[in-house]
Order: C-alpha cells, then sequence, then structure tokens
C-alpha cells in the first residue's frame, strides 16, 4: 500500500489539482496493486519525457521544433506527473509548493 506522505492530498479546487484527480482516475484502470500502478505511471512520464528529449534533438539536428508535437508532448509528461502525485498521496499544488520551497532554500545558499 502508498502511504500518503504527511500533510496529504486536500481537496483543492486549482484546476491543476482538479486534472491531477482525473489524471489518477484515468490511470486507474491499470491493473494490479500499488507497485504495478507506480511503475506503469513512472514509466510513462519516463517514456513521454524521452519523447520531449527527441523534440529538442530534433531542434539541434534541425534548426527547429515542431511547436504543436512539443506541446502535446508536455500534455503527456504533466499527465503521468499529476497523476504520480495523486499516487502517493500529494496534489500537484503541495508538490510544486515544496519543491519551490527547496530551490529558494537552495538558492538563498548561493546553490
Amino acid at each position: 500500500m502508498i502511504e500518503p506522505a504527511a500533510g496529504g492530498a486536500a481537496a483543492a479546487d486549482s484546476p491543476l489539482d482538479s486534472y491531477a484527480r482525473w489524471a489518477a482516475s484515468v490511470a486507474g484502470h491499470v491493473g494490479g496493486g500499488d507497485r504495478e500502478r507506480l511503475a506503469y505511471l513512472g514509466l510513462g512520464l519516463a517514456s513521454e519525457s524521452g519523447e520531449i528529449a527527441d523534440q529538442i534533438k530534433c531542434l539541434i539536428r534541425d534548426g527547429a521544433v515542431d511547436a504543436a508535437a512539443f506541446a502535446d508532448e508536455l500534455g503527456d509528461v504533466a499527465y503521468y506527473w499529476a497523476a504520480l502525485c495523486e499516487a502517493v498521496g500529494r496534489s500537484p499544488s503541495q508538490v510544486l509548493a515544496a519543491s519551490r520551497a527547496k530551490i529558494e532554500s537552495r538558492l538563498s545558499r548561493g546553490g
């Protein structure tokens, strides 16, 4: 069982958090337990991130990027990321707030 982290997902109505709840419900079709669901979502995120890398490779090789295709791949990355947030009991808003705090702390220390 995946245990939500302290301060787990709250009922928020931000568009991002609402999207994450939707993404998690769509991804809920994956059979097996929590381990299989996390593996499916994590591998999906890695795969779609690879598609972003491929778009950047094409930019380097061809000097241009297909903005529509790039945006489509970003949407796929967002889907898997948002579903992963929900799978570990955090809303995307919580994850982003914690990330911002961590990065701001690092920057304040000169890192």
